[in-house]
């Protein structure tokens, strides 16, 4: 997915934590191509990064039944991995790898950008009425971000179980059971179903940093009460993380070990200076370096502009 912001900020990776909190984020809302409003959580003025895990957007659910969706045209990604989570609906995945591949609730799109890669994301011209779910990427580290460009479809994953809760493990490790798909940092993504009735201690990494993302209903996570589109985080220094649900609910928990690198997160880029993001830019507006998405009915996205002022990566201390 891509941020669609004509003037995106020049994000500097920064913030401390160093034992449990309970930061309740707030959210953004951006339009994301014609139709699609998203609820932006990370980056935030807040919280910047969970872990690895640099930017979230949770969306719907929409009712499209007369309208387009989700039309987001061709755009760039470098130095980070873009995770496509659904739980109702479809997105059409197409990239410059040639890849072509529709997402269904419960299915992982795992693209990995790493030196460049270039994608589109829409809605099938039929489908569902509704739209939900949650855009999300992680940055790559030094020793892997050039690595080259790969799409991943996932469509069964683990499952852990407990307490009435269900845990699918989208990315990573949780609990003894991991993810099949490809990951360069110890972290986590999981989809957490916790019907009517659910009380559950989830056990987690203490030397984790963990934040839970509100899909649908109303659950109680360390007894605060989150609804649909809100995003608590819940710092480092937990083994457990106690969950309520009086009604059926759905939350995703994302975590890792914080990110010691230095990083720079502009537009669709996570690069390490202004001058490669400078670079990038060029390479994409000038048709080189990133491919073309062949098959999306439209032109290309253009970059927004540079910002005025050079800014420097900046480091993160846990």
């Amino acid at each position: 997915m891509s941020n669609l912001d004509r003037k995106p900020a020049t994000t500097l990776c920064g913030g401390t934590s160093s034992g449990p909190v309970r930061d309740l984020l707030p959210a953004k809302n951006v339009p994301l191509g014609e139709s699609t409003v998203v609820r932006r959580l990370l980056p935030s003025l807040g919280r910047r990064m969970v872990g690895a895990w640099c930017f979230v957007d949770h969306y719907g659910p929409d009712d499209i039944a007369d309208e387009p969706g989700m039309q987001v045209p061709p755009h760039p990604h470098l130095g980070l991995q873009t995770v496509s989570w659904l739980h109702d609906g479809e997105v059409l995945h197409r990239d410059s790898l040639g890849s072509l591949q529709t997402l269904r609730p419960g299915q992982l799109g795992l693209m990995t950008a790493g030196r460049a890669i270039a994608h589109s994301e829409e809605s099938p011209r039929e489908h569902a009425r509704l739209l939900h779910g949650a855009q999300l990427w992680v940055a790559l580290p030094e020793a892997h971000r050039n690595t080259a460009p790969s799409w991943e479809h996932h469509s069964q994953l683990p499952q852990v179980t407990g307490g009435g809760l269900r845990a699918t493990v989208i990315l990573g490790e949780l609990a003894g059971t991991a993810s099949p798909a490809t990951t360069y940092t110890p972290l986590v993504g999981a989809d957490l179903t916790l019907p009517s009735g659910t009380a559950a201690r989830l056990p987690l990494e203490p030397d984790f940093e963990y934040a839970a993302l509100a899909m649908s209903g109303e659950a109680e996570v360390d007894g605060v009460r989150l609804t649909p589109g809100a995003l608590l985080y819940l710092g480092c220094g937990r083994s457990e993380l106690p969950l309520r649900a009086e009604v059926d609910s759905a939350l995703m928990l994302l975590g890792g070990e914080p990110f010691e690198e230095k990083i720079l997160m502009w537009w669709n880029f996570v690069g390490r200076s202004m001058e490669e993001i400078a670079q990038a830019r060029e390479d994409w507006m000038t048709g080189s370096r990133f491919g073309e998405v062949q098959g999306y009915d439209g032109p290309p996205l253009p970059a927004p502009m540079l910002p005025p002022v050079p800014l420097k990566a900046r480091g993160r201390v846990r």
